[in-house]
């Protein structure tokens, strides 16, 4: 009677787990972690290796727990990361289980650019921009013959800088010459300025806070508010409607009123609520 292997002699020894240190035996590997959340996420290899630029035998391998295809350390983190991010998991678990395998701490960076761009897809070289090159050549061309007939011009330019210099004097002279007083235009009165600056088919009123501040409430003809708030005092609004202005003032005593260029005269007292409507007929207080 032959005596075979008993099942228990098939499982894996201690020796043959410790054979692989990126992962404890009672978890599963990196690979296969990554793997299973691509299938649960319903991505194909192809799809992961297009939205993080990681070739797809690089995908297949780490996917298998075989690092040798990433070129080092650093990238093959960078990969776990990248590759994680994509299937929707947290890398840094991926990443410290990676580091406890390979060494214990993350290695330091290597420069090892050639591996690293070999490990992206490349994009196409660009073809030369000719077109780009032709109207470079041109302006060239175009501004040497300019500067070669502007310099030309100047073989016989000394009449011409004669001329300036001689005419420079002439220029010195005509400005001592002594100006004429002419009288000063009579400056307009401030009356006839404002009078003269408000359109006719509208009617205007400049309400300003002269002896303190008060409330203003200001109206067009279709009742729709042009202003209600407080003027301050040394503060000034202008109103305009084609048809009526219709004003309230809180203190009436410390505002002053011009409507359409005019200024209006009243008795108002400080502290006295007035409600007053102008046309483009008035000033009338209404």
């Amino acid at each position: 009677m032959s005596i075979g292997n008993s099942p228990e002699d098939a499982r894996p020894s201690d020796d043959d787990r410790l054979d692989r240190p990126d992962r404890r035996a009672d978890e599963p590997s990196i690979g296969h972690v990554l793997r299973q959340a691509r299938v649960k996420a319903g991505l194909t290899v192809d799809a992961v290796s297009a939205s993080t630029r990681v070739r797809v035998p690089i995908v297949q391998a780490i996917e298998q727990d075989d690092f040798s295809r990433c070129g080092g350390d650093v990238y093959a983190r960078g990969h776990i990361k990248s590759l994680a991010r994509a299937v929707g998991l947290d890398p840094a678990p991926l990443i410290a289980r990676y580091d406890a395998g390979h060494g214990g701490h993350p290695p330091a960076p290597t420069p090892a650019a050639p591996l690293f761009e070999a490990e992206r897809i490349r994009s196409e070289p660009r073809r030369p921009n000719w077109t780009a090159a032709m109207v470079a050549a041109i302006v060239a061309v175009v501004g040497f013959v300019g500067f070669t007939a502007f310099n030309g011009g100047d073989d016989g330019g000394g009449g011409t800088r004669s001329m300036a210099e001689g005419a420079a004097p002439a220029t010195s002279k005509a400005a001592e010459k002594p100006k004429p007083n002419k009288p000063a235009d009579p400056k307009p009165d401030p009356s006839d300025s404002a009078i003269a600056g408000v359109p006719r088919d509208k009617v205007t009123v400049k309400a300003t806070a002269t002896d303190g501040r008060s409330w203003i409430s200001a109206k067009d003809h279709n009742g729709r508010t042009l202003f209600d708030g407080v003027l301050e005092q040394g503060q000034a609004k202008t109103f305009q409607d084609k048809q009526r202005i219709d004003l309230i003032l809180g203190d009436a005593g410390a505002i002053e009123l011009y409507v359409n260029g005019k200024k209006v005269d009243n008795e108002f007292e400080p502290g006295q609520v007035e409600r007053l409507t102008y046309t483009k007929g008035d000033p009338e207080v209404g």
